[in-house]
């Protein structure tokens, strides 16, 4: 139940930031590296998934109380996620996803990410595409955890 701790708290900066100012937009106060290597953790996410297995690349960039949201299921958190995550066979194809943008809150220490992804089953000669969101938060050692993770089927652009 942490996890909804911080989006709902995430949810709250975001309308804060949206919705208490009749003034000009105001300029981030934080540093844009911060942003940057937010989207290089979301690169190498992906980098190791497509070369390690997503089950793999998961159970090494989820946060302890990270959750998984998947169609047609409820949402799986903490240590139910990684049990789901072990339990997935993730043999039969490769996934890769590339980030389209990302935020990071003032302090600097929760985030998100989005995108698009490329599912490549091994036995069909095509890619499935659909959109992604990961939500991320920093970790005292400096690394970024998701405390999210949702995915969406289908997209009509290429990757």
């Amino acid at each position: 139940m942490v996890i909804f701790k911080y989006l709902a708290g995430f949810g709250m900066m975001v309308l804060l930031n949206v919705s208490c100012s009749d003034k000009a937009p105001k300029e981030k106060k934080y540093d844009i590296s911060a942003k940057v290597k937010l989207i290089e953790a979301d690169k190498a996410f992906s980098d190791l998934c497509e070369t390690k297995g997503m089950k793999h690349a998961n159970i090494e960039f989820i946060d302890a109380d990270g959750v998984i949201l998947r169609a047609n299921s409820l949402p799986v958190v903490g240590a139910h996620a990684i049990d789901y995550l072990i339990q997935i066979n993730d043999t039969g194809y490769t996934l890769k996803w590339q980030p389209h943008n990302a935020e990071v809150s003032e302090a600097g220490d929760m985030g998100f990410t989005y995108g698009i992804y490329a599912l490549t089953p091994s036995a069909i000669d095509t890619q499935l595409l659909g959109t992604y969101l990961h939500v991320w938060k920093r970790q005292e050692d400096g690394s970024w955890k998701f405390v999210a993770n949702s995915w969406n089927e289908g997209v009509g652009e290429n990757y």
